[in-house]
């Protein structure tokens, strides 16, 4: 249970209620970091579009670069929801997530790629407090991936770093996207 609990249907307005709709038709049901920030309506809508227009955008890396970079920040930073959530992202994006089991070796493990492991070594230094990325670890990377695929991959990590502890501050934990039982967060009745 969040530190602070998720505005239910019965306590939305039209727009909310449509917000909530969208969200269940796309993930099977609403984000409950969506639903308890949805007591401050205007950052809702921020964040949602925020998130909407990152995802539109970030298209210069390969899919899987980018998921498993922001896989491992929100490993790192012990998010349980965003591992959940992650999961099922990377699921439906037809990615290998049996491959998430070695993540914490990704550096030796023959399952990751030289980009990925680049990207993830990445995710690792952006993740620090205080952050530890290096000149020559942004080098290489742009060598790599290019100017505008370092720009993706920061904003992403550094995206995921926010959800991740913003989620951790309000105690938001998994939701059961993986496991397909992300209803088990009861926000009311769908169709009001």
């Amino acid at each position: 249970m969040p530190r602070i609990p998720a505005v239910t249907i019965e306590q939305t307005g039209p727009l909310l209620r449509l917000a909530y709709r969208f969200a269940r038709k796309r993930y099977g049901a609403v984000p409950e970091p969506v639903a308890v920030v949805a007591h401050h309506p205007a950052l809702m809508r921020a964040t949602v579009v925020n998130e909407l227009l990152a995802e539109r955008a970030s298209r210069v890396l390969p899919a899987a670069v980018r998921e498993l970079a922001v896989y491992r920040t929100a490993v790192r930073l012990g998010c349980s929801w965003c591992v959940d959530f992650g999961t099922m992202l990377q699921k439906h994006e037809g990615l290998d997530i049996d491959r998430l089991k070695a993540i914490d070796d990704y550096a030796t493990s023959p399952k990751f790629t030289r980009k990925e492991r680049l990207a993830i070594a990445y995710a690792d230094a952006m993740t620090e407090s205080p952050v530890r990325v290096t000149d020559e670890q942004v080098a290489e990377l742009e060598r790599e991936f290019g100017r505008a695929g370092v720009i993706e991959l920061t904003y992403q990590i550094a995206l995921e770093n926010m959800r991740a502890r913003m989620n951790s501050a309000l105690d938001i934990t998994d939701q059961g996207f993986t496991s397909g039982e992300a209803c088990r967060v009861e926000l009311g009745d769908p169709a009001a």
